[in-house]
Parts: C-alpha cells; sequence; structure tokens
C-alpha cells in the first residue's frame, strides 16, 4: 500500500471511531432523556409549577445547546430529535437556555395558568381584574431575583402611563398615586422607578426591615442571578450573592436614594371605593390611586395537620443554623427550602439531622443542592426516610409511615417542616383578583363582577 493510501486510510479510520464514538454517546445520551420523560411523565413533574421552557418543535434543531445551558441539569432532554421538557419543575427561569438556542426556537415564560387556582390572572402590563391593581414579582409566578426586579419597573412603568391617561399626575391632591406593597426585590424596583418618574408613593412593608421573601432564606443562603440593572444606582454583576450580601447591598441602595418605605406596615384591608383604594396598613390608612402587590407566594406557611404539630419542638424556617448543636432533628420535606435547611445543620457534626420526603427520590431540588445533599448522604450526615409522612408528633420522637410498612419512631429534639406555604388567596380574592379557573365574570352576578 502506498503511503498516500495509507494516510487515507488511516484518517478514515480515526474519522470512523470519532463518528461511531459520538454516535454511540448521542445514542446513549437520546435513550437516557427518553427514560427520564417517562419517568416525569409517571411522577406528573413534566410540567412547569410557574415559569416554563417552551419549545418550537418547528425550529428546534435538536442540537441539545440547551440542555447544556441550563445550570439547573433536569429540566430539559432531548428525545426524537427534539428537545422537550422533562423535569418542568425544577426550571426556575435563568432564561440561559433561551439565550443558548442558535435557532430561537425555546422561550422560557409562565405556562398554561388557566387551572392554576395559585397564580393571579393579569394582563401584559401585569394588572389584575380590578382596574388600577397590579401584581408583580413571585406572586406572579416567576423566580428569581432577576425577573421580579424585571417586572417591578415594567408594571410601574405601565401605571405611569394609565395615570398620565387619566391625567391623573395633573394638580396637586391628598391621595398617593402608588401604594407599593412589599420590600422585597420586585418592590424596591417600582419603588425606584415610581421615584424616577415623580411618583407621589410609599412602599408598605410588613417586616422590620426590606428583603421580602429573602428574609425567610436560611442565613449564608447563596442566592443565584443574573445580571440586573438597578436603575441609575449600579447593577447586580455577580452571578451569586449570599442572603446576607444581598441583603446589604439593597439595604444600601435604599439608603443612597431615599426610597419611602414605612416599615412594620402589614396591610390588613385593601378595598376601592370609586377610582380610590383604600388601605389600612399597620393601623394607618392610605388612599391611592394605584395599588402594585409585590408579595411573596409563600403566604402562611402550611401544616401538616397531625397530631402534637402545635409543639414548641416545631418550626416552619430556620434562621440561624449554627446555634443547633447536638441535637436530632428531624427535617420534613424534599424541596431545596427542607434541603438547605438539612445541609446547614448537618455542618455540626455533632447534630443527627434525618429528612422525612413523602417521595421515592428528590425531583425539585435544584442541581447545587442535589450535588451537595448526595454527598452529604453518602458521608453519613444526613440521613434520609423516603415515601415517609408524618403520623403524630411526640415528645421526644416522631412517628412516621413508611410506604410498604408499618408505622415507625424516629427520635428527634426539633422538628422543621418545609411544606410550602399557603399563598394569600383570600386577601386577594376580596380585593377582587382572579385566578385560573375561576368562572367568567358574567358568571358572578351584578354583585361580584
Amino acid at each position: 500500500m502506498s503511503e498516500s493510501a495509507l494516510f487515507w486510510a488511516l484518517a478514515a479510520a480515526i474519522s470512523g471511531f470519532i463518528v461511531f464514538t459520538y454516535a454511540a454517546g448521542f445514542r446513549r445520551r437520546v435513550q437516557r432523556d427518553r427514560e427520564r420523560k417517562r419517568e416525569a411523565a409517571h411522577f406528573g413533574i413534566d410540567r412547569g409549577a410557574a415559569q416554563y421552557p417552551f419549545i418550537d418543535a418547528s425550529k428546534c434543531i435538536g442540537c441539545g445547546s440547551c440542555v447544556d445551558a441550563c445550570p439547573e441539569g433536569d429540566p430539559l432532554g432531548v428525545v426524537g430529535g427534539t428537545a422537550v421538557v422533562i423535569n418542568g419543575l425544577r426550571c426556575v427561569g435563568h432564561g440561559q437556555c433561551e439565550q443558548a438556542c442558535p435557532v430561537g426556537a425555546i422561550e422560557v415564560g409562565l405556562g398554561d395558568l388557566k387551572g392554576r387556582r395559585d397564580v393571579p390572572q393579569v394582563d401584559e402590563d401585569h394588572e389584575t381584574a380590578t382596574p388600577g391593581l397590579y401584581i408583580a414579582g413571585e406572586l406572579g409566578g416567576m423566580a428569581l431575583v432577576k425577573n421580579a426586579w424585571r417586572q417591578g419597573r415594567r408594571a410601574t412603568e405601565a401605571i405611569v402611563r394609565s395615570l398620565d391617561a387619566d391625567g391623573a399626575l395633573i394638580g396637586p391632591t391628598d391621595e398617593l398615586d402608588l401604594v407599593i406593597v412589599g420590600a422585597g426585590p420586585s418592590g424596591l424596583s417600582a419603588g425606584l422607578a415610581a421615584a424616577t418618574a415623580g411618583l407621589k408613593y410609599v412602599v408598605l412593608e410588613r417586616e422590620a426591615s426590606l428583603g421580602g421573601s429573602l428574609l425567610h432564606y436560611p442565613r449564608r443562603k447563596m442566592v443565584l442571578t443574573q445580571k440586573v440593572e438597578l436603575g441609575s444606582w449600579g447593577s447586580l454583576d455577580k452571578t451569586e450573592y449570599s442572603k446576607e450580601g444581598l441583603l446589604e447591598l439593597l439595604a444600601r441602595m435604599v439608603d443612597e436614594t431615599d426610597l419611602n418605605i414605612r416599615f412594620d406596615s402589614p396591610v390588613d384591608t385593601l378595598n376601592k371605593k370609586g377610582e380610590i383604594f383604600n388601605i389600612l396598613a399597620g393601623g394607618r390608612e392610605v388612599r391611592a390611586r394605584r395599588v402594585l402587590l409585590c408579595l411573596g407566594r409563600r403566604g402562611t406557611p402550611r401544616k401538616l395537620g397531625v397530631p402534637g404539630e402545635d409543639s414548641s419542638k416545631v418550626m416552619y424556617r430556620l434562621l440561624d443554623a449554627a446555634s443547633y448543636q447536638g441535637e436530632r432533628i428531624l427535617i420534613v420535606g424534599g424541596g431545596d427550602s427542607a434541603i438547605e435547611a438539612a445541609l446547614g445543620l448537618a455542618n455540626d457534626d455533632s447534630n443527627e439531622v434525618t429528612l422525612s420526603y413523602r417521595k421515592s427520590k428528590f425531583f425539585r431540588i435544584k442541581t447545587r443542592n442535589r450535588e451537595l445533599v448526595d454527598k452529604a448522604i453518602s458521608a453519613g450526615r444526613i440521613r434520609v426516610i423516603y415515601n415517609s409522612t408524618v403520623e403524630e408528633i411526640l415528645e421526644d420522637s416522631v412517628r412516621l409511615k413508611v410506604e410498604g410498612s408499618d408505622s415507625r419512631e424516629t427520635v428527634s429534639d426539633y422538628v422543621f417542616v418545609f411544606a410550602g406555604g399557603v399563598p394569600p388567596v383570600a386577601f386577594l380574592r376580596q380585593a377582587g383578583v382572579r385566578f385560573g379557573g375561576d368562572p367568567p365574570v358574567s358568571d358572578l352576578g351584578p354583585g361580584l363582577a
């Protein structure tokens, strides 16, 4: 064989090996994604809880760029030559899949909310069925600081346009132009936009300090963000901030911009008479032409409804994991809040940390948390009892019902319950907010429409 023929034969062999290796790897990946898709459909996790990646199959070329770009790892896969949503519950709205797609076949937005009784109905300007009442941020369904900040600004810009169209910005009046409820990221963004537009406004915050839902995160929790422009004040440039670092930065922004925030002012009532909203907050009445609700979705903690839950050993949030030493602790739940609490408490080797989760594996947690908890479980720092539910909380233990076996007791000095929260639906309905699944306005009758 000539030297030239040998060269081409060797090149062909190398090329064939590369193609074979790629094809074999691609087939394994497709098979794995297909199996994951079947499992997700079986457990009902292939639809998003709120934000959701929409894929245009007519444009998708199945390159997998979106799969590789997603920092959560599980939401997307490639099945049948097209990108598909596999674990929709893991989508938290980063939008990096959308940016990575070379053909513009994917967009992150809210899923089908027609049957979602926990997500308020709003239009493209974030206005509810009650004219002049708006909702932005986490309550509207989209997670992440970036999304909350953007929505707060956009909703306020829409409010400015509506006030200007009504001529409400002309002339001195006793009423405020805008009341913003909540001093989390969306509320602070709205406050900045309102101040920039020259509105008469106030931000009402039920807590003694700003932060909204961030206040309820565990200490030193890392908050994932993307670059967020904070108006003329600056921007959030890092991809991760500790809870404390982000709150400190936002507090400095508030001080330097002199935002009008009234703390310790929980809203007790909200109603509308004519064109004016009447708000009773912290014992003081406020009147305004527009109201923007920037509330969290958690509302009040969801309880288990079991005997002994009113015990002083039962808590629904963890603020200072370092203060627990030498304790036997049971954590109920399988979401990110439960996992992060378990990891924080397990940092002290003197604690015995047990997780009780009602399913056979963790489905909804972020990739970072899954990796950390897997390591902690392998190292014996966290014990997990899958397929288990709490039957009764006793003085020194908790009785669990484990699927396929008899009840069992696990000793515990403290119990942390992370079963989600109950959104403030009753309050919102009283204010005229409508949710998915509500009957058409025409069906409500003249007294409620």
